[in-house]
């Protein structure tokens, strides 16, 4: 099972609320908003937010606007923001003048979320940029340590990882998510698959097998039917149940 996209209601600099096509998060992102906007609401700061989620389509076009010189911060091609996996937000800076941005990044991190840069310098390019890694912080750690060295940084080993979760497609990763959600849920269990690829083959079987989760090679495309079968290694783990769901849906089986 994906994680969801949910819709959100969050102030912006648009004149209004953040429009639909960017107002869509991550449960814990949701979380997260909900808990920093009632964190500020007694005083002369709020959380207005001008940019979170984008499609496939959006984030080319901010792409292309960076590459021509039509916005001045960077913006990577698809498959590289978090913004892509509803687990980014860019802020109004402005809106936070009184407590400052200093004071603003232990309240973000209280409630699970990441500056991208390394200093709170409202200067800095990005200095409005924070994530909510979740999870897929293990996939920035599991590539930080070179268990995988496919991606140029560990950061966009990361967006893809989150990317992919959300049922979205990373084009390094081929057409169908199911494949990268599975590498992506097995590194997040703590095996060890070599690179985050996207490609079924003998080391994610592998890693499948040690979680005696296999009674058969594996191969694509999904269903990856035993995976099931190792319910009793994780089971109240909310990631192995999404796993699982991948393989109910295309068998009829659990």
């Amino acid at each position: 099972m994906f994680s969801p996209l949910l819709p959100v209601k969050i102030a912006s600099i648009y004149h209004g609320d953040l429009p639909n096509r960017m107002a869509k998060c991550t449960p814990d992102m949701f979380a997260a908003l909900r808990d920093i906007t009632t964190e500020l609401a007694n005083t002369q700061d709020s959380l207005v937010l001008s940019d979170m989620y984008r499609s496939y389509e959006m984030q080319l076009q901010s792409h292309l606007d960076f590459v021509t010189g039509k916005k001045s911060a960077f913006s990577p091609p698809p498959g590289g923001s978090m913004h892509e996996a509803g687990r980014a937000f860019d802020l109004d800076l402005d809106r936070i003048k009184h407590m400052g941005l200093a004071a603003f990044w232990p309240l973000a991190q209280r409630h699970g979320l990441r500056p991208i840069i390394d200093s709170p310098d409202s200067r800095k390019s990005e200095a409005w940029h924070f994530d909510c890694r979740g999870s897929h912080d293990l996939v920035y750690q599991y590539y930080q340590h070179g268990k995988g060295d496919n991606f140029e940084r560990p950061y966009t080993a990361l967006a893809a990882s989150a990317i992919v979760s959300t049922g979205q497609k990373v084009d390094k990763l081929g057409n169908d998510p199911r494949t990268g959600y599975v590498q992506s849920g097995l590194i997040r269990l703590g095996r060890v698959i070599g690179d985050l690829d996207g490609k079924i083959g003998p080391k994610t079987n592998a890693a499948l097998s040690a979680s005696g989760s296999i009674r058969r090679k594996v191969s694509l495309p999904l269903p990856i039917k035993s995976i099931a079968s190792s319910r009793q290694y994780f089971p109240t783990n909310t990631l192995f149940r999404g796993l699982s769901h991948m393989t109910s849906t295309a068998t009829g089986s659990w």
